[in-house]
């Protein structure tokens, strides 16, 4: 929202400037349904006439002179010219369908042909819901639109004869009404769609993070996820107060224009009676203000004011130009999939050849693109790095400094609150140190190229409800052949649990698996993907020791992969090539004997792993 500029505002305008020129074509190129639509409105201008023509007649010639039977006969024309009009209204209906129908059909065919040349993934919503809003506002509008030319001009027409100075009092406010609110109509347009966008990026936030709690909670991201849709929630606040304050002109141009006449009426009636305007004329001309023009003004206003922003809107988008585009940063290149609750999916795609890979159909991690020589950047590199989840807790993390080469295996251990999901968390760039500096495949976290480059897979895993294909298929860009699903599957250990699914495209009911069922299915989402470095938060803690052995080693065997374990078992220390141990404050670092030699954290933690290694 803090992106617009007059760029595009320019935009805007060309593309309702197209638009225009689009319905008009429409227009003409149905004359006859236009005709047959004026025709039968042509009642309802009669209807409109009647009503204060035949009112004024009936006092001024029937009962103000004693006559009643002149009276009741004029009263019954005016009777007789409202059944009339409604019998025009029921035609006008037919009509309106008529003309609406065909602006359905075109803009159906138009969503349908450009989903399935582009396959656009937002042509459902377009077909199901955006189609039925222009069709229904676009009926609305022309409904109201022809409501108040004709029966603006049933009663300009009957002021005219009863008493030429009536319109002398009731046609300037009526036509200043309808400047000031011809004058806000582009602005409020401008300021709908404002808020249509950002309505829309709170939902699709809240679509994503809501079904993610539990992950958020568990990788310990509540506040920049908090942050981020607190942003969302403050730019559709500023653009609703934004609409509102221009809604406010609306309420004046009704003022003007259908209430402010009937005040004239009332303080000029002195003169007007001077003037020769008779009695029946001033009470017919107070029932064209109130008994017409009034309700087809609100009509007109309430309508054309929200109902046309809208419906601009919505043909705009439905034309092929998605309007965030032009209030928002243009998107990455391959920017389709956003970040999965708990930080598992890439957030940020950029261009770059798809990866190969390797003869087994695995996929083979791009490697870091800035590389200044031969020699890669370190996988993960950690420069004095402290953290500390408040300004009086004390740092989880101290000081650290920690550098990987690529391809490297390390395990995290440690005992519970020490640390270790959130160097995870510090690493993939869901928290931000307060001192030091993180650096993945040598680009700084937080930034997008980091986050391109790795994936993180929290303790409690996330699943959702499509296919097993989809779900493994999650944080690829690129369709991804059977047989390279089967062979993650198969290398993760996923293979029997997709057997008794019944195959890559069974449907995956969440809450029917198991915690190690769900961790099955985001690891082989991981391994699939392109991210260079693997973090694995105790992902694998649901898994049974030698199913916790196959993922990891597979993890591993990735050609250009790294990985990084926050371990639970000792098993998982000992294969691993570093280990890291951390305890509150101190940390160490190194082979599994080396540590068994040099830091007594790490042999009570190799003492309290053996029995359960044991059992």
């Amino acid at each position: 929202m803090r992106g617009c500029c007059c760029r595009g505002r320019g935009v805007l305008v060309t593309s309702a400037t197209g638009l225009s020129a689009r319905g008009l074509r429409f227009l003409l190129a149905r004359r006859r349904v236009l005709l047959r639509l004026a025709v039968w409105s042509v009642l309802e201008t009669g209807q409109t006439f009647l009503i204060g023509y035949g009112t004024a007649r009936a006092l001024d010639e029937g009962f103000l002179r004693g006559r009643a039977d002149v009276g009741l006969v004029w009263l019954a024309v005016t009777g007789l010219g409202v059944l009339l009009g409604a019998f025009g209204t029921a035609r006008v209906y037919a009509a309106v369908a008529d003309l609406v129908e065909p602006l359905r059909d075109r803009l159906v065919e138009r969503v349908v042909s450009r989903g399935v040349r582009s396959g656009d993934t937002g042509s459902l919503s377009g077909l199901t819901q955006q189609v039925e809003i222009a069709r229904d506002t676009f009926a609305g509008l022309v409904m109201v639109s022809r409501s108040f030319v004709f029966t603006s001009a049933g009663a300009l027409a009957g002021l005219f004869a009863l008493a030429p100075p009536l319109l002398l009092v009731v046609g300037p406010p009526l036509a200043l009404g309808m400047a000031l609110f011809a004058a806000t109509l582009r602005p409020l347009a401008r300021r709908q769609e404002a808020f249509l966008v950002a309505d829309e990026a709170l939902a699709g936030d809240l679509g994503t993070v809501c079904p993610g709690l539990r992950d958020i909670t568990a990788t310990g991201a509540e506040a920049q996820i908090a942050a981020g849709t607190g942003e969302r929630v403050e730019a559709e606040l500023r653009a609703a107060r934004a609409l509102a304050h221009w809604g406010v002109l609306r309420v004046a141009s009704l003022t003007i224009g259908g209430q402010l006449p009937i005040v004239l009426l009332l303080a000029a009636a002195p003169w007007l009676l001077a003037q020769g305007v008779s009695t029946g004329a001033l009470v017919g001309a107070l029932a064209y203000v109130t008994q017409s023009l009034l309700p087809a003004l609100r009509n007109l206003i309430h309508g054309l004011g929200t109902s046309g922003s809208r419906l601009t809107v919505v043909l705009r988008r439905l034309a092929g130009g998605d309007t965030a585009d032009d209030h928002a940063a243009p998107p990455s290149p391959a920017g389709r999939r956003q970040e999965a609750p708990g930080g598992e999916a890439v957030a940020v795609r950029t261009a770059s050849p798809r990866p190969a890979h390797d003869g087994r159909g695995v996929p083979v991690p791009r490697p870091p693109r800035n590389q200044a020589t031969a020699e890669p950047p370190p996988a993960v590199s950690l420069a004095s790095v402290t953290f500390a989840y408040g300004p009086a807790s004390a740092p989880v993390v101290h000081d650290l400094d920690l550098v990987l080469p690529p391809g490297a295996h390390l395990a995290v251990v440690g005992p519970s609150g020490t640390g270790k999901s959130t160097l995870t968390a510090l690493v993939a760039g869901l928290l931000t140190p307060s001192n030091g500096t993180v650096r993945v495949c040598g680009h700084p976290v937080p930034g997008p190229e980091a986050q391109a480059a790795r994936v993180l897979i929290p303790q409690e895993a996330y699943v959702f409800g499509g296919t097993l294909a989809e779900n493994l298929a999650y944080l690829r860009e690129d369709p991804v052949p059977e047989e390279e699903l089967l062979a993650a599957a198969e290398a993760v250990g996923l293979a029997p649990l997709a057997d008794r699914l019944g195959g890559l495209g069974a449907r995956v009911d969440p809450t029917a698996l198991s915690a190690g069922e769900r961790q099955l299915v985001a690891l082989t989402r991981a391994y699939l993907s392109y991210a260079p470095l693997a973090l694995l938060d105790e992902a694998t803690c649901h898994l049974d020791p030698e199913t916790e052995a196959r993922a990891e080693r597979a993890f591993a065997a990735r050609p250009g992969g790294t990985l990084v374990v926050v371990a639970h078992r000792i098993s998982s220390a000992r294969r691993a090539g570093r280990v890291l141990v951390m305890d509150g404050r101190s940390t160490a670092y190194g082979g599994h004997e080396e540590l068994l030699r040099s830091s007594a954290p790490y042999r009570d933690l190799v003492g309290s792993w053996t029995p359960a290694l044991a059992r």
